[in-house]
């Protein structure tokens, strides 16, 4: 897969005809692979390549009043490329999504972007909208008189896959439900940073992680996790919250590793986020906390999802 930065149209160079994928993509969850699923099929049937056009960073921004969460991903970026690569596109094409491009009407799109792109076939989402006049779907065919795929929703438990509903999920700290959506695990990276090393005098040493991405962290508790480093992966649980037993006032993300022995500080792990065992809790003591982590170690060694 090729990724290229443009600023406008005049940035694009496209010389082969291709399957244009249209959506923001944030998470490349089941609904957006369908999409992808139909554009393979197309490419493959008339020999095209796949495009994707999208944004670094929500179009949102360019729209309300600023909030860090608008800032924060279910993928990171280079996460985002390896699952669309893995999706089967030849040519992801990113651009900002500024005031500027946002003021382009749904004809001034065609006439700019998918042109450009040398679009045979455009493959959207039934709720996609585009340009500033906020033109739907199904009104491509008014500039565009090549083939128009439109997926229909694709649901779980009777409601619509999207990443609005696997951010919610996540911050709910539903995690095992945004795999389901995903059909992937959550996870998020972080590098082994010294922390108070409090857990290491109970027998149970944690790895202090800073995140790496801005990516979405789950709601404050502990969960069952599988954590990767270097290639290997190991039974865990984390946590994310504050330390309210020993009072601690800033949020920690901390991971115990199963079986494994090691100092690893600097080094990059990945958490793969499968399930919440339990809320934050203050205890009363040292003695209530190991009970209670003895207790939480149990259900994630034999946590089968």
């Amino acid at each position: 897969m090729k990724t290229i930065r443009i600023s406008n149209e005049k940035d694009i160079q496209q010389v082969e005809d291709t399957v244009l994928v249209l959506g923001y993509f944030d998470g490349l969850h089941r609904g957006h692979q369908a999409l992808f699923a139909e554009a393979r099929k197309i490419a493959s049937e008339k020999q095209l390549k796949i495009a994707v056009l999208t944004f670094p960073e929500s179009p949102k921004l360019a729209f309300v009043r600023f909030q860090p969460d608008l800032l924060l991903h279910l993928n990171s970026p280079e996460e985002r490329e390896q699952l669309l690569a893995k999706q089967g596109v030849d040519y992801f094409y990113l651009i900002d999504f500024t005031s500027h491009f946002s003021a382009n009407t749904a004809a001034d799109f065609f006439e700019k972007y998918i042109k450009s792109l040398k679009a045979k076939v455009v493959v959207a989402g039934f709720d996609y909208h585009f340009g500033s006049d906020r033109r739907e779907v199904h009104e491509l065919n008014q500039f565009f008189d090549g083939q128009i795929i439109i997926v229909p929703s694709i649901n779980h438990e009777n409601e619509k896959i999207s990443s609005t509903r696997i951010r919610k999920a996540i911050k709910e700290g539903s995690v095992a439900e945004a795999t389901r959506l995903l059909s992937y695990p959550f996870s998020t990276r972080g590098i082994v940073v010294h922390g108070n090393a409090r857990g290491r005098t109970i027998g149970y040493p944690t790895a202090n992680l800073a995140p790496l991405d801005r990516v979405f962290l789950p709601a404050d508790g502990v969960y069952v996790v599988d954590v990767e480093h270097k290639g290997h992966k190991y039974r865990g649980m984390a946590s994310v919250g504050k330390n309210v037993t020993f009072e601690g006032d800033e949020l920690r993300f901390e991971a115990n590793i199963f079986d494994f022995s090691g100092e690893i500080y600097g080094d990059t792990i990945r958490i793969f986020w499968l399930d919440k065992i339990r809320d934050m809790i203050k205890f009363d003591g040292v003695e209530s906390l190991l009970a209670q982590l003895k207790a939480d170690e149990k259900i994630a060694r034999l946590w089968q999802g």
